[in-house]
C-alpha cells in the first residue's frame, strides 16, 4: 500500500460524474453543499453524520499542563475546541484485517 496514490479532488470528482451520469461541476456543487450543511450542523448541535461512513463530534478540550519534548520543562497547553471523526464500525470491519 505504501506506493499507491491517494485518489485527489478531481479524480474523486470525476468518479461520481462517470457514476452517476452527471457533470463534475454538479459533483462539485454537491460536495461544497455537503460541507457547508457539515459546517452548520456542527455549529447547531454538535455532531454531523454520513451513514455508514462517518459521524463528526465537536469535542472541547480542557486546559493542561504539558511538557517541551525538546527541553523537558512544563508548559501550559490552552483549552481548546476540535472537530473528531468516528469512523463506522462497518467500515471499519471492511477496510481493517481481524486479528
Amino acid at each position: 500500500m505504501a506506493d499507491a496514490r491517494r485518489m485527489g479532488k478531481m479524480e474523486l470528482f470525476a468518479h461520481f460524474a462517470d457514476k452517476f451520469d452527471m457533470k463534475r461541476t454538479s459533483v462539485r456543487d454537491m460536495f461544497e453543499e455537503l460541507l457547508a450543511l457539515s459546517e452548520k450542523e456542527l455549529k447547531r448541535s454538535g455532531e454531523f453524520v454520513i451513514p455508514g461512513v462517518c459521524k463528526l463530534v465537536v469535542q472541547r478540550r480542557k486546559a493542561r499542563e504539558g511538557r517541551n519534548p525538546a527541553t523537558g520543562e512544563p508548559i501550559k497547553i490552552p483549552a481548546k475546541t476540535v472537530v473528531k471523526a468516528r469512523i463506522a464500525k462497518a467500515l471499519k470491519d471492511a477496510v481493517l484485517p481481524r486479528k
